[in-house]
């Protein structure tokens, strides 16, 4: 029996009044295709910029992770000494202590 398709099938396709189906299929396929890829909201263009910014984003938190650390050390060693507490002061905000000189040059 699977034979006998077969050969329908293929008497089918060598008519010559269903030329016209090869070209509309491939036709239909290419436009699906198309838009599958290109114009749809799932599209391939859209899967790899979000690609893209997930890696972006990734790196970003790796970096703020980073960040996160030394100010976690730094707020460490400022709570634990209170000379490089007052050090620090000094430095960033030009504070004083009472009866001390300040110049400062830009």
């Amino acid at each position: 029996m699977e034979e006998g398709k077969k050969k329908d099938w293929l008497a089918w396709l060598k008519r010559k009044d269903h030329n016209y189906f090869i070209p509309f299929v491939i036709i239909v396929t290419t436009v699906v295709a198309v838009v599958l890829l290109f114009l749809s909201h799932n599209s391939v263009l859209n899967w790899v910029k979000a690609t893209m910014e997930v890696k972006s984003q990734e790196k970003e938190m790796a970096r703020l992770k980073e960040e996160i650390k030394a100010m976690d050390a730094e707020y460490k060693a400022l709570t634990e000494n209170k000379d490089s507490l007052e050090s620090f002061a000094r430095e960033t905000y030009h504070f004083a202590a009472p009866g001390d000189d300040v110049y400062i040059v830009e």
